[in-house]
C-alpha cells in the first residue's frame, strides 16, 4: 500500500489528461457526427459521397495509426499541431464517424409521418429536427451511444504513441523503473472505475428517457 500511495500522484496526474481527451472528444464528436448523419442525407451526390469516403476511411482504419499520421504525417508536410491538439483532432473525426452512423440508424428509425404532421402543425424545417426529431434519435440511440463512450475510454490510453503523459504512460514508466506489475493492476482497476461510472449514468440516462413513452 505504501508503494501504491508513492505512485498514485504520478497515475492521478495521468488521469486528468485521460479525462481531459475524454470530455473533448464527446464535445467535438456528437455534434460533428449528427452535421454527418445529415449530410448523409444530402440531395447532393458528391456531397454523400465524400462524406461516406471520410467514413469509411475512419472506420476502416485503426485509430492508433490516424493518430500517428496527424502528429507525425502531417508534419512531414510542414502541417504540425502540438501534441494534445493532435490528439484530440485525431479522436474527434474518429469518433464522429462512428457517431455518424449510429445517428444515421436513429434518423432512418423515425417514421415519415413525424415529419408530415411536424409540417401539418406549422413547424420549419429547423423546429421539426430539433424539437420532434432529434429527442426522439436520441432516446433511440442511447444504448449503441454507450456502447461508443466506453470504448472511448479505454480508447484515450492510445495517446501514449505520441508521447503525451496520460495514465497508462505513467503507469507504464513507474512500471519500468520499479520493475514490477502493480502500476498496471492499479492502472486498470482506475479504467474500471471509470467505465463503471459511465455505464451507471448512460443506465440512468436510459431510465430517465423511458419516460417519454
Amino acid at each position: 500500500m505504501s508503494y501504491l500511495a508513492t505512485i498514485l500522484p504520478s497515475l492521478l496526474s495521468g488521469l486528468k489528461m485521460t479525462l481531459g481527451i475524454f470530455f473533448l472528444t464527446i464535445v467535438g464528436s456528437v455534434p460533428l457526427g449528427i452535421i454527418v448523419s445529415l449530410g448523409l442525407k444530402s440531395p447532393y451526390f458528391t456531397i454523400r459521397w465524400l462524406i461516406n469516403g471520410y467514413i469509411w476511411i475512419m472506420r476502416g482504419t485503426p485509430l492508433l495509426l490516424q493518430l500517428i499520421f496527424i502528429y507525425y504525417g502531417l508534419g512531414m508536410i510542414g502541417v504540425t499541431f502540438p501534441r494534445f491538439e493532435a490528439a484530440i483532432i485525431a479522436f474527434i473525426i474518429n469518433y464522429a464517424a462512428y457517431l455518424s452512423e449510429i445517428f444515421r440508424g436513429g434518423l432512418q428509425a423515425i417514421p415519415v409521418g413525424q415529419y408530415d404532421a411536424a409540417k401539418v402543425l406549422g413547424f420549419n424545417k429547423f423546429q421539426t429536427f430539433f424539437k420532434i426529431i432529434l429527442p426522439q434519435v436520441i432516446k433511440i440511440v442511447v444504448p449503441s451511444f454507450g456502447n461508443e463512450v466506453i470504448n472511448l475510454v479505454k480508447d484515450t490510453s492510445l495517446v501514449y504513441v505520441i508521447g503525451l503523459g496520460d495514465m497508462l504512460r505513467a503507469g507504464n514508466i513507474a512500471a519500468s523503473r520499479d520493475v514490477t506489475l502493480m502500476p498496471y493492476l492499479l492502472v486498470g482497476l482506475i479504467y474500471l472505475l471509470m467505465t463503471a461510472i459511465v455505464t451507471l449514468l448512460l443506465r440512468r440516462s436510459e431510465k430517465v428517457l423511458n419516460t417519454w413513452r
